[in-house]
């Protein structure tokens, strides 16, 4: 195999194909990246059996063939070559790389060992790249981070119609966007359930323009979905289980709720956290058009800030809640005012959670793609 290649072209490809390597691997060909040259071009992949990345580039290519290499340090080495051409050579087990006057002589891992690269036919619909980069972020905040239950570390995709919904939960919290979608099979309400560390890099790797191709399907009892956009793309294994039924959650209306501005309240919150232990809630009291949060860390410090509010319901609400799982929320409202709303449960000495949505004036409300439900902690005495 020998071919010669953009320098900067082969430090994005080798970059977006290690980019969801584990860093450790029990089985270590599955840290290698396999390079493919063939008429029509280079091909770059990477496999660990739960995620596959796959990128075409232009090259010369002066004679096909394939190899395997070091993932992580071939994307060392594409990063800090000179700005030259790059040229690939594999001699009997070497690869030889040559840009200007640098030379690295690599070490072939064995290419037949490799397993073979997931493929997944058929296109389910396409969605905008900008869309779903914007709600991948403000939903796969509210993931579980705790592998002892699985099927709540995703993000589950509930397609619908022209619709598509992202939802999130960790138990304490649900998050919700709506975006559309473009169907392209008619198969009717489709669900997966992605891993939320794997749809979190696919947003930040596809969200800057155009649109997301996406595929799913079931093959060989492995449930995969693809995203492909420019010449790449990402497969992943569903994860199996049933995610639980967050969605009757949200209640249809709420008439209790309070409508502050999205910035005082951020820098509020995390001035007032700063006396807290971690996981510490504070107190959050809604009266007389006027929102004070307080803080007790202990003996030797406590807080207080006191915002405006426009309050519509009863004339005092007071929540208990854990300030980053609030600034979480707050930051992906993306609008000047935030709406607290007040829900209510069947124990009345229990506060329901509260409902946060955007809001684009403190007197009129918006269309709310974008849903954040978070259950207060018991209240502070």
């Amino acid at each position: 195999m020998k071919f010669q290649v953009n320098r900067d072209v082969l430090s994005e490809a080798v970059s977006f194909a290690v980019k969801l390597l584990p860093a450790r691997t029990t089985l270590p060909i599955l840290s290698g990246v396999l390079i493919e040259a063939t008429s029509e071009g280079l091909v770059l992949s990477s496999f660990d059996y739960e995620v596959s990345t796959q990128t075409k580039i232009s090259a010369t290519i002066e004679s096909e063939g394939r190899a395997l290499v070091s993932g992580r340090l071939l994307s060392e080495i594409a990063n800090r070559l000179p700005n030259a051409p790059v040229t690939f050579e594999t001699i009997d087990s070497r690869i030889h790389v040559r840009c200007g006057q640098a030379n690295f002589t690599l070490l072939s891992m064995p290419v037949d060992e490799y397993p073979t690269i997931p493929q997944v036919e058929g296109e389910t619909g396409v969605i905008p790249a900008e869309d779903f980069a914007a709600a991948v972020a403000q939903v796969a905040v509210a993931a579980s981070r705790d592998d002892v239950t699985p099927v709540i570390t995703g993000v589950q995709l509930e397609i619908s119609g022209t619709n598509l919904s992202m939802i999130a939960t960790d138990r304490y919290r649900v998050a919700i966007r709506d975006i559309p979608w473009e169907s392209r099979n008619g198969d009717g309400d489709i669900a997966a359930l992605v891993p939320a560390r794997t749809i979190q890099e696919i947003g930040k790797t596809f969200g800057h323009g155009g649109n997301i191709s996406i595929s799913i399907t079931s093959k060989d009892d492995r449930e995969l979905i693809a995203f492909t956009a420019d010449n790449k793309t990402v497969t992943s294994l569903l994860i199996k289980g049933n995610f639980p039924p967050v969605k009757r959650l949200f209640p249809e209306t709420v008439e209790n709720y309070a409508v502050v501005s999205t910035s005082d309240l951020i820098e509020a919150t995390r001035r007032v956290k700063l006396v807290v232990e971690r996981e510490a809630a504070l107190r959050f009291t809604f009266e007389n058009n006027s929102l004070t949060l307080e803080a007790i860390g202990g003996e030797q410090a406590q807080a207080s800030e006191t915002i405006d509010a426009a309050i519509t319901g009863p004339a005092q609400v007071v929540v208990s809640l854990k300030p980053d799982f609030l600034l979480d929320g707050l930051g992906a409202v993306h609008s000047e005012f935030t709406r607290i709303a007040f829900t209510s449960v069947d124990n009345p000495g229990k506060p329901g959670p509260v409902l946060i949505t955007s809001q684009t004036s403190k007197e009129s409300n918006s269309e709310n793609p974008y849903r954040y439900l978070l259950q207060p902690n018991l209240l502070l005495r």
